[in-house]
């Protein structure tokens, strides 16, 4: 059967547990500082990252000016060009009735000369 370890209290192992408190203590400073560092990036991306967004809602609406400046064009030409299209659809069933009739008349000419 074996005894329960029991703390020395010998100076030695004071030392020991003084010293390991110490480097615990550093270490906690380290990170402590450390994580003061993480913060302040932390800060400073989230204040770029504001300005962007800052940035990125008036580009939208210049985006949204310009969408509707384009659907404007696109109304405009799409306008001239169903005129354009309609003028000469028209002009073409005018030019195929023309031709129509020529080619009537050349038939009855044909049948004539028989």
């Amino acid at each position: 059967m074996s005894l329960p370890h029991r703390p020395s209290l010998h100076p030695s192992s004071l030392q020991s547990s003084s010293s390991t408190s110490a480097a615990a203590a550093q270490n906690r400073q380290r990170q402590y500082s450390h994580l003061n560092a993480q913060l302040a990036q932390l800060n400073a991306h989230l204040a770029d990252m504001e300005n962007l967004l800052r940035m990125t809602a008036v580009q939208a609406e210049y985006v949204r000016g310009l969408g509707g400046w384009m659907g404007g064009l696109f109304m405009a030409s799409s306008k001239i060009l169903g005129e354009e299209t309609v003028a000469g659809s028209v002009a073409a069933q005018g030019n195929d009735t023309a031709a129509g009739r020529e080619k009537g008349e050349e038939k009855e000419d044909s049948e004539e000369s028989e």
